[in-house]
């Protein structure tokens, strides 16, 4: 599979799994209608209108102030606020950060966002913002002090590209349908216990009673398991769009191997990077928590539970690109 076979699949998967959780909500709502609303001798679908309004305004507001919030709880002040009076050595790595983000803002072709920096010596990055003209791309202390010039510009180019690939609005939507399907299974649970669930009599009869009692097996599982579900998919957008960006942060720069050295050097460093919360872990270019599961190669439970993919595949991914762009 090429680059942009590449970037077509994972597009086409994360529309596939947002779908998911739509329908996650859907059956949220429905069983609540079913259940709750048609006991009463109601007709409108009060429960999945409310599900899908609540998943809806939660991602709206999230689209819209979400950003500023991830890069509140880390604690990242913007670039310029450093430049102010940082000792000689600081100034010389700020301006250079600043001329890689010019460069990659030229290369990816959309507005240069804003740059920030981490106070935490944990070599991380990561981008947020609703998409081209309203990012931002964060770095931490310890990145800059890790990271030589090229592996730097990989860095860079891979965060440019969730910008450019609108990766971080996809991510910011995401966690805000998680947080509805949360709210809404809990509803439902709560519900359970003041003495929902009953059918009305006429449903009882006939081909319905086989139905309805499928439906509400569907539906329990559904509030029980829903939480999980909703967490699972997405580290499974988390994983997939990570991917992406190597492979469109590669192609910015036209060199695979400088971000392959620096996943190489963030990859030895083991402290968390203890500034990102577990909230904003999605975001970064790897995971903040240092999690077992995103240290797996391969196996069920590393591909369920990872937030992000294997760091030894992704830079071997890397390496493959390099190699078959020498011609092989």
């Amino acid at each position: 599979m090429n680059l942009y076979d590449q970037q077509r699949a994972n597009r086409r998967k994360t529309w596939m799994i947002m779908a998911a959780f739509i329908a996650l909500l859907v059956i949220l709502g429905a069983g609540f209608d079913t259940f709750y609303v048609g006991a009463l001798g109601g007709v409108v679908p009060v429960g999945t209108l409310l599900a899908v309004g609540i998943g809806s305004v939660g991602a709206v507001a999230s689209y819209y102030t979400g950003d500023r919030a991830v890069l509140l709880s880390s604690g990242a002040r913007p670039v310029e606020e450093l430049e102010a009076d940082p000792a000689e050595s600081d100034k010389l790595k700020l301006h250079q950060l600043e001329n890689i983000v010019d460069e990659m803002a030229i290369a990816s072709g959309i507005p240069r966002p804003r740059v920030y920096v981490v106070p935490d010596e944990d070599p991380n990055a990561f981008a947020t913002g609703r998409g081209p003209g309203h990012a931002s791309i964060a770095v931490t202390r310890g990145l800059l002090e890790t990271l030589d010039r090229e592996e730097l510009q990989g860095v860079i180019a891979h965060e440019m590209s969730h910008i450019r690939n609108l990766d971080t609005r996809v991510m910011t939507i995401v966690a805000a349908l998680v947080g509805a399907v949360a709210l809404i299974a809990d509803w439902s649970r709560r519900g359970m216990w003041w003495g929902g669930g009953r059918r009305r009599d006429d449903d009882r009869e006939g081909g319905n009673a086989l139905t309805g009692v499928i439906f509400f097996a569907i539906w329990i599982v559904a509030i029980l398991v829903a939480p999980l579900a909703a967490q699972l998919l997405a580290m499974m957008v988390s994983r997939k769009r990570e991917y992406l960006a190597d492979a469109s942060g590669a192609e910015l720069t036209r060199n695979p191997l400088g971000l392959a050295r620096a996943l190489e050097k963030i990859d030895a460093a083991v402290e968390p990077t203890r500034a990102i919360g577990r909230g904003s872990a999605h975001l970064c270019i790897a995971d903040p928590l240092g999690r077992q599961a995103n240290l797996r190669e391969e196996g069920f439970w590393s591909n369920l539970f990872a937030s992000h993919p294997p760091m030894s595949q992704r830079i071997a991914a890397l390496k493959q690109m390099a190699y078959q762009s020498g011609g092989q």
